[in-house]
């Protein structure tokens, strides 16, 4: 179990109760199938988002997986793969990969926090950041899918670096 800090409180909660609040602020609908698992769906940028905790207590690990609906055809899964290559190698936390069950792609990321604590701040991040890194690259992935682009084209849209300032 986690020790879970609020200010200059500390308590023990499991880790998922934390989250769990920080998204009922955000007002979105959320399902608590088993006591390890939180289910969420968000409306993102392009699309609605599934997005998934999980708490493995063994280990002490909190991971998230925002899953985006994009179903790809058989033919196209190699490209999906080398996108998948030149989008991980932009980021600086997480990844994406295919999901093995649905063959969907997903951002994922998983925070140890074995003795250590989760705050509300973490939560936030996480989320944040999953969200922000799924807005980003969904259309890259739209882009290779169904556009006809190829990953170097589609990365290339979408991540543009700026340099300077305007």
């Amino acid at each position: 179990m986690a020790v879970v800090s609020s200010g200059h409180i500390t308590q023990k909660a499991h880790p998922l109760d934390l989250v769990e609040e920080a998204i009922a602020t955000r007002e979105w609908a959320l399902d608590r199938p088993k006591r390890d698992e939180l289910l969420v769906e968000v409306t993102g940028r392009w699309c609605h988002y599934q997005v998934f905790f999980h708490w493995s207590n063994d280990i002490g690990a909190l991971q998230i997986s925002c899953v985006l609906d994009l179903r790809s055809p058989e033919q196209s899964k190699a490209l999906i793969y080398e996108l998948l290559a030149l989008v991980n190698d932009r980021l600086g936390i997480g990844h994406f990969h295919i999901d093995s069950i649905e063959g969907l792609p997903a951002y994922r990321h998983t925070l140890l926090l074995r003795g250590g604590t989760l705050s509300a701040e973490q939560v936030e991040d996480l989320l944040d950041i999953a969200l922000h890194e799924t807005d980003r690259f969904y259309p890259a992935f739209q882009y290779v899918i169904w556009g006809g682009q190829t990953p170097i084209n589609a990365i290339a849209t979408v991540a543009f670096e700026t340099v300077g300032e305007a």
